[in-house]
């Protein structure tokens, strides 16, 4: 698909890939710089790649949950 960037900086996207991503009533997304590209993603789909990303990196590590953290807040809560 192609569009336009108007010299303020402002793209249209075209409405099929504003409905298909949920943006028909507007909305915010990121832009990235991919060094030869700009990647454009809304930030349901950020969230769910950092969320993605998060439970490679945790693999189930004891400790990593934010129950393991918020309880380990109250045991030192308690403590003092």
């Amino acid at each position: 698909m192609r569009t336009k960037v108007m010299p303020d900086g402002r793209i249209s996207l075209p409405a099929g890939l504003r409905k298909k991503h949920g943006l028909f009533q507007g909305g915010e997304v990121i832009v990235e710089d991919a060094g030869d590209a700009i990647v454009l993603r809304t930030l349901g789909q950020v969230v769910v790649r950092a969320q993605a990303l998060s439970r490679r990196l945790v693999n189930g590590q004891a400790g990593s949950t934010v129950d393991d953290f918020l309880n380990d807040r109250a045991r030192e809560a308690d403590a003092e």
